[in-house]
């Protein structure tokens, strides 16, 4: 049985003084506005590297929650940042790397079984999954509170 989500955008204009909103199924964000100036110039509001990243952080932290369930372990604390890099790629851009930052509090666990846990959830969840055989390496620093 497949689970299916949707979002969605809407663009008017040129690439660069053209302006946009993003919105979610669930509501969470509606008619979030995006743009050039916010891409890439810091302009206040979102961008697509940002939702890629609260995406994978999210999905990534679900994954360590459940690892660490399927060995009767269950963590206080599970928090995620999950830096997207996009770089110039010939005409166009890429996303290059994305860098896991996670702390998580785990009574009772092991550095060593946390980390392996840690490394199973950032090759495991779907949303790294979504990268592998891409240009993107996902990179992780993981530690336990």
């Amino acid at each position: 049985m497949a689970i299916e989500k949707f979002g969605t955008a809407h663009w008017s204009g040129d690439l660069q003084s053209g302006t946009g909103e993003v919105s979610t199924e669930s509501g969470a964000l509606d008619k979030v506005q995006y743009g050039f100036n916010k891409r890439f110039e810091g302009e206040p509001g979102s961008n697509p590297e940002e939702l890629v990243g609260a995406a994978h952080a999210s999905c990534y932290s679900m994954a360590l929650s459940m690892i660490l369930g399927n060995h009767d372990v269950v963590a206080d604390d599970i928090d995620t940042k999950a830096t997207v890099s996009l770089e110039k790629d010939g005409d166009g851009f890429s996303v290059t790397k994305v860098h896991l930052d996670v702390t998580a509090k785990v009574p009772g666990l092991s550095e060593d079984k946390f980390m392996e846990a840690a490394n199973a959830a950032k090759d495991g969840c779907p949303i790294s999954k979504l990268y592998a055989g891409g240009t993107a390496e996902i990179t992780m620093d993981a530690k336990l509170a």
